[in-house]
């Protein structure tokens, strides 16, 4: 019960890895606020935490829009005692090469990954610093170091980096720890899109995945998960600044 007594804010928890962090961190004691555009997912969520026993929040958030942000903090102050930590996981894909990419597409992944991190941060660091303690995992992602077709979500994936190191920096004298997790290929509800938009059956295209990861399968949300919790605990209470790729050993 490495969480017990705090309180976990999990931004685009209603699926994929958000939602498979706010099942362990719930499981491990800890109070989830489950943060999403989708409230039904959210609320999906949450209730499945209620019924094994634990406790959490369901919040419709849209993580670009500052007053929804200020809203839902101040909403889990009240009711959950403030945020103790935050996961920074909301995120979109619009994939296209440069000739072939909308300025609107730029815009709306830059604007959820950085400009949504940006808020849910300054939000969370105003109750983690009042009470000198705290932890905070961004989502990067294997795709800051360049991925064909992703010039937007690369950029932004790589200032989610920059962000990071910043903060590490400015928020350590309030003894709040900053780190990010880059994940390789997790089988999730956005990669499966992926299938589709290059022509590809789900198959094949899982199939072309493994064969590039030295382990032989693909990452489970599970496993990007685990990572979150460790540096969300007092086991990783000496790492903070860090980018921590979780890729199954695949070069980059």
């Amino acid at each position: 019960m490495r969480f017990e007594q705090l309180t976990a804010v999990v931004t685009g928890g209603g699926q994929g890895i958000g939602a498979a962090t706010c099942r362990l961190l719930a499981g491990e004691g800890a109070r989830v606020a489950v943060l999403d555009l989708d409230l039904g997912a959210a609320t999906g969520v949450a209730e499945e935490i209620a019924a094994q026993g634990g406790s959490a929040l369901a919040l419709g958030v849209d993580v670009e829009v500052e007053e929804a942000v200020e809203a839902a903090f101040a909403r889990i102050g009240e009711q959950l005692g403030g945020a103790d930590i935050l996961v920074s996981n909301a995120g979109v894909t619009r994939d296209r090469t440069l000739l072939r990419m909308t300025v609107e597409e730029w815009d709306q992944v830059m604007q959820v990954h950085c400009r949504g991190a940006f808020l849910c941060a300054r939000a969370a660091a105003r109750q983690m610093v009042e009470r000198r303690r705290g932890k905070m995992v961004f989502l990067s992602s294997t795709s800051a170091l360049g991925n064909r077709g992703q010039a937007n979500y690369s950029t932004a994936k790589a200032g989610i980096q920059g962000l990071v190191r910043t903060l590490a920096l400015e928020l350590g004298p309030s003894n709040v720890n900053v780190n990010a997790v880059a994940p390789g290929f997790v089988d999730t509800a956005m990669t499966r899109a992926v299938a589709g938009r290059l022509g590809l059956s789900l198959e094949e295209f899982h199939r072309q995945q493994r064969e590039r990861i030295p382990l032989g399968r693909l990452g489970q949300p599970e496993d990007i998960a685990r990572v979150i919790a460790f540096l969300c605990s007092e086991e990783a209470a000496y790492v903070s600044g860090q980018v921590l790729y979780v890729n199954g050993g695949r070069p980059s």
